[in-house]
């Protein structure tokens, strides 16, 4: 059976636009909320990146910072994750979800045990910030056994031949980080550059899905629809942020975001 992920690619290009991923901190504001969320935006999102909130991230900006605190306050553990994706899986089976964390979590719970929890709850794909290529071979090929994505990370100071071994070793998914900044900054290049750095990457294997992300808000997403998806994460953790403050419902709000989104694209 295809991946979910490779199947929302699909249909996304049959339909003529770019696949729209959604990044949101699991437990934000609180593990039920987290959960409604996800169920709410998954109408609109074609794959639902879930972050695993940590203490001392390594890209994360100021918006996910905030959702990551929150979410550890809340005292989310990795095991609460698990039962969010599989709580929504059961109601949602093939939407893909894509887990992001750091290796950490992965290497404190055992290699085998972390992958046996991910095929069991659900999740399509694994994104691990501080696990690159080529020390993540090992790992990647035993996500390749349990039919996981391993989705590796490239960046635009990533050398030619660099990515050729990258893009050859990974599977279908890879994630190209748009600008060399935290997440929710501004774009500091032009979509122009961007896109020909990912056109650079997309030449090498054509057939393999690269998704942009950093920098993605209602303002820049329709100037990079030519890409195969957009990630969007720190303009929906604002927005969970905003709605507390205000003393709004987060679902509702977030909901209309990523519709917004969505019909930016379409």
């Amino acid at each position: 059976m295809l991946n979910p992920i490779s199947v929302a690619f699909k249909k996304a290009k049959h339909e003529n636009r770019p696949a729209l991923l959604t990044y949101t901190v699991a437990g934000d504001s609180s593990k039920k909320q987290s959960l409604n969320i996800l169920k709410s935006i998954s109408k609109n999102a074609d794959i639902l990146e879930v972050g695993v909130p940590h203490n001392t991230p390594v890209a994360d900006g100021s918006q996910i910072q905030t959702s990551a605190y929150r979410a550890i306050k809340n005292g989310i553990k990795i095991n609460d994750i698990f039962k969010i994706v599989r709580d929504f899986k059961r109601i949602n089976k093939l939407k893909p979800i894509i887990l992001m964390g750091y290796y950490n979590m992965i290497f404190q719970y055992g290699e085998n045990n972390f992958l046996k929890k991910c095929k069991i709850s659900g999740v399509n794909g694994l994104i691990v910030v501080d696990l690159p290529w080529p020390e993540n071979k090992k790992f990647a090929k035993k996500c390749k056994n349990k039919s996981i994505y391993f989705i590796q990370l490239l960046s635009p100071t990533t050398t030619n031949e660099r990515l050729r071994k990258i893009i050859k070793d990974s599977h279908p998914m890879n994630y190209f980080i748009s600008m060399l900044s935290t997440t929710g900054g501004k774009l500091k290049v032009s979509s122009k550059k961007i896109l020909y750095n990912y056109n650079k990457i997309k030449r090498i294997s054509p057939k393999k899905n690269i998704v942009i992300g950093f920098g993605i808000t209602e303002k820049t997403i329709k100037s990079l629809r030519k890409a195969d998806g957009l990630v969007v994460g720190s303009a929906i953790c604002k927005e969970i942020t905003k709605s507390i403050k205000k003393r709004q419902n987060p679902v509702i709000n977030v909901d209309k975001v990523v519709r917004r989104l969505k019909n930016k694209i379409i």
